[in-house]
């Protein structure tokens, strides 16, 4: 038996001759980039997290950098992080010119560890970006009131965790900004690359649009006054009228009609890695190796099913030779890349996230995936 970590053939078998039609549709109305599929698809977005705005672009990353951008961050800026997650997070960070302060995480979340933010707090500090690692939400309260306390801005980064609840309330919603991923491995995944932030400011909203498509136009005009605190004088321009140095970062119509489509089964299928991580749980719980833990007021999405183990190369080796794939997050937090290396951060600083990083790893959890192929996983996991 061969079982992937995730498989998108299987996926796509749900509902491909609807995606086929949708994108005969869109490819036959000459209307490629924007458009009505994406209004539709940020309508639904926003509607779904629960704020007014949601705002598409070309990707999870450009999603970071805009919302980092809009909140006026760039040199000589700092911005406080966790260490292990993947890299576009600390990425954009040092992409707008600002500097990326790490934080260790919660052994058993995963999550940034909060009772460490506050320490690396100072006048430099303008925004926290906490990942909801996984699909596992952080712990927002604490995470909103240092953010008061503070005046800093918070920049929910849930590339892995859309649909994810925090005391009932969805992730992405709590913060100034919240960044999605529509990579295609995520619980919501395009055919390609793909954005969002959702906002309930009405000026960030404006900015972000703005910078999403070259800074012109009307709303270029409009973001251009709102952050020189310029009256408006009433006239109307083109797009052919630059105010920013913004972005090509716009989304493909074909790509939203297709996550139009998907997002009808989100709740669907991360119920499904639901019920599947709690058989996990129930016949694994006597095994040799630690399962995820997920706090009692979350709801988690189960983008990936993380374990740990003491043996972890041996293991992989193991399950390999029986067919079952694995993946590794992540084999090198992020104070320890080299690109990073200029921080001056060195090996020992953060032990909580370096101990994770040589011990976890992830094993198959998708929606389409049989009982048949789970028992599989699970007898093989017994054996070792």
């Amino acid at each position: 038996m061969n079982i992937p970590l995730l498989d998108l053939k299987r996926e796509y078998e749900k509902f491909g001759d609807s995606i086929q039609n949708k994108v005969s549709d869109i490819m036959a109305s000459g209307g490629y980039i924007m458009g009505p599929e994406v209004e539709e698809l940020e309508m639904k977005i926003a509607e779904y997290i629960g704020v007014k705005h949601a705002i598409s672009c070309g990707n999870g990353t450009d999603a970071l950098v805009l919302s980092l951008l809009a909140a006026g961050i760039g040199s000589g800026d700092e911005v406080i992080t966790t260490t292990f997650t993947y890299y576009a997070t600390a990425e954009a960070i040092a992409n707008v010119g600002a500097k990326p302060v790490f934080i260790d995480v919660d052994p058993n979340t995963f999550n940034i560890d909060v009772e460490k933010i506050e320490e690396k707090i100072n006048t430099k500090t303008k925004a926290i970006i906490p990942v909801h690692i996984f699909g596992q939400p952080c712990e927002m309260d604490a995470i909103m009131e240092i953010a008061e306390k503070y005046d800093l801005r918070i920049i929910e980064d849930v590339a892995q965790g859309i649909g994810a609840e925090y005391k009932n309330q969805k992730v992405g919603s709590f913060g100034d900004f919240g960044t999605f991923s529509f990579f295609p491995t995520k619980n919501l995944g395009a055919f390609g690359d793909g954005g969002m932030v959702v906002t309930n400011s009405d000026e960030y909203a404006t900015v972000l649009k703005a910078l999403r498509n070259h800074g012109s136009g009307q709303t270029g005009k409009i973001a251009y006054n709102f952050l020189n605190n310029i009256e408006d004088d009433g006239q109307s321009v083109t797009k052919y009228f630059n105010y920013l140095v913004g972005f090509n970062s716009r989304l493909d119509a074909i790509q939203a009609g297709i996550l139009n489509i998907k997002f009808n089964y989100l709740d669907e299928f991360n119920q499904k890695r639901r019920d599947l991580a709690e058989r996990y749980n129930a016949t694994l719980e006597s095994s040799k190796f630690k399962l995820p833990t997920i706090s009692n007021h979350v709801k988690t999405i189960y983008h990936l099913y993380v374990i740990q183990s003491e043996t972890r190369h041996d293991d992989i080796q193991k399950l390999t030779g029986k067919g079952i794939s694995t993946g590794v997050y992540y084999p090198v937090p992020l104070h320890l890349q080299k690109v990073f290396e200029h921080l001056g951060y060195k090996k020992g600083d953060f032990p909580v996230s370096e101990y994770l990083s040589e011990r976890t790893f992830a094993i198959p959890i998708f929606p389409e995936m049989t009982i048949e192929e789970q028992n599989y996983i699970i007898n093989v996991l017994k054996e070792i």
